[in-house]
């Protein structure tokens, strides 16, 4: 086991990453958000986000003290939006609870919100060298294929079985460049597809590349059909503004701003009667977009409805509100709302 680690470390020295944003002015609070943020995300899709995020919210203060509307804004596009509910709720805990210090201590982290074994442990590693394992996808695959390990990762049993691995390859010293090794060694050497065994510095003793089975491990889930759904939604115009509406916090797009839904087109008349008081003439359909989530897939279909009214015309709803096209407010967008609104420029 110890050799393992020195073949990683030694590999880390030569080719890890060691110049990403949260790598910079390392502390408790940057590699929190970065984890947050790489949970089930890219780090090339995560690095534009975190700089603007860490531009506006430097600090755990600055986090509790904004409001939720603002972490939202930052995190429109990002998706899995219960990330930023929790990274502002944990924020706030920890003002009130542990006098706005970061707790440094792994049971303490694991009763605050959004913060899972795997998490506390690379905050703990990469920011204080504390001894803590991490199992992220990118180790659970390193691992599965190391030690040839049989099963879907996402059933306990193999879950837990490759917690044992991983505390057991854990070097005594150097944890946080071994921490940040081994989530590169899986992010650019042991991926997914094609694999880079040439390069790999553990291959000569990985079962999986013995046995020219790496695309076998780990054990991919067994696929199941998604659920597909039409949503008709209402793009409601008048004088350079359009209706938004706030989501309820639970749910899908929890907390962020999104158009107005119609179970379907054919009630479209009578939302209109209930809203406007008549059915406008100007009423376009607009290009479907197509967006998947992890259980189900979507189809937007949005109807375009223009007015030239006062806009006391329109009867709103407490959740709703008048959007600027041209100058618009700082609020959460769901990923593929905010993709419409900008091919609507």
């Amino acid at each position: 086991m110890h050799e393992f680690s020195e073949l990683v470390l030694t590999w880390f020295d030569g080719y890890g990453r060691k110049d990403l944003p949260w790598q910079e002015n390392k502390n408790p609070y940057r590699i929190w958000v970065s984890e947050i943020m790489l949970q089930q995300t890219q780090v090339a899709t995560v690095i534009p986000y975190y700089l603007r995020f860490m531009e506006s919210f430097p600090n755990l203060k600055a986090l509790s003290s904004a409001p939720l509307e603002s972490v939202l804004h930052h995190w429109s596009g990002l998706g899995y939006y219960a990330r930023a509910r929790n990274l502002h709720k944990t924020s706030v805990l920890i003002e009130q609870v542990h006098n706005g210090v970061f707790p440094l201590d792994f049971d303490n982290l694991l009763a605050l919100p959004g913060i899972g074994r795997s998490t506390a442990g690379a905050i703990l590693a990469l920011s204080d060298s504390q001894r803590f394992a991490i199992l992220d996808g990118n180790v659970k695959r390193v691992l599965a294929r190391f030690h040839a390990v049989e099963g879907w990762p996402g059933k306990k049993k193999i879950e837990n079985l490759l917690w044992v691995l991983a505390e057991e390859h854990l070097p005594r010293e150097n944890i946080a460049s071994y921490t940040q090794a081994m989530m590169d060694l899986g992010a650019t050497v042991c991926t997914r597809t094609k694999p880079k065994c040439s390069v790999c510095p553990i291959q000569q003793s990985c079962i999986a590349h013995d046995r020219s089975a790496e695309e076998i491990y780990p054990t991919r889930k067994q696929s199941k059909a998604k659920p597909h759904r039409i949503l008709p939604v209402i793009m409601l115009i008048c004088k350079g503004k359009i209706v938004m509406e706030e989501r309820p916090q639970r749910g899908i797009w929890g907390g962020l701003f999104s158009l107005p839904e119609l179970e379907d087109e054919s009630l479209l008349e009578a939302w209109c009667e209930e809203r406007i008081g008549y059915l406008p003439k100007n009423i376009n359909k607009g290009k479907s977009l197509q967006h998947a989530f992890s259980h189900y897939s979507i189809e937007i279909k949005p109807i375009e409805v223009r007015l030239n009214v006062s806009f006391s015309t329109v009867k709103l709803r407490s959740t709703e509100t008048w959007y600027a096209l041209n100058e618009p407010a700082e609020i959460g967008l769901a990923a593929p709302i905010k993709k419409l609104l900008n091919n609507f420029h």
